[in-house]
């Protein structure tokens, strides 16, 4: 059976409180970058069934190496630092299927 989405985008916007024991995405700005994100795939035609679906997650345990941002079927983790990052998985990932590897985190 054939997936929904062709890609399946989950950003963490998991938000601790500051002092917490650890940090949380939230606090990198992750939840304009889901929105960043969301906008640029409408606006290059990727959005919608058989394409591409941007969603926010809560806490994905992986804060420390973030923030980030897990894309499926193939389960490849990025962090990101700004716009430019989310531009650049978009267009190289998510467009082409390029893995963006100087982003990508084990």
């Amino acid at each position: 059976m054939d997936s929904f989405f062709k890609y399946h985008v989950f950003f963490c916007v998991n938000r601790r409180e500051p002092g917490a024991d650890r940090p949380s995405c939230a606090n990198c700005n992750s939840e304009a970058m889901q929105a960043y994100a969301k906008k640029r795939v409408k606006e290059l035609g990727l959005a919608g069934p058989g394409n591409v679906r941007i969603n926010k997650a809560g806490c994905l345990d992986r804060c420390e190496l973030g923030p980030t941002v897990v894309v499926y079927p193939e389960g490849t983790w990025y962090t990101y630092v700004d716009e430019s990052d989310i531009d650049e998985i978009v267009e190289s990932h998510l467009q082409h299927g390029t893995i963006v590897e100087r982003l990508k985190i084990d």
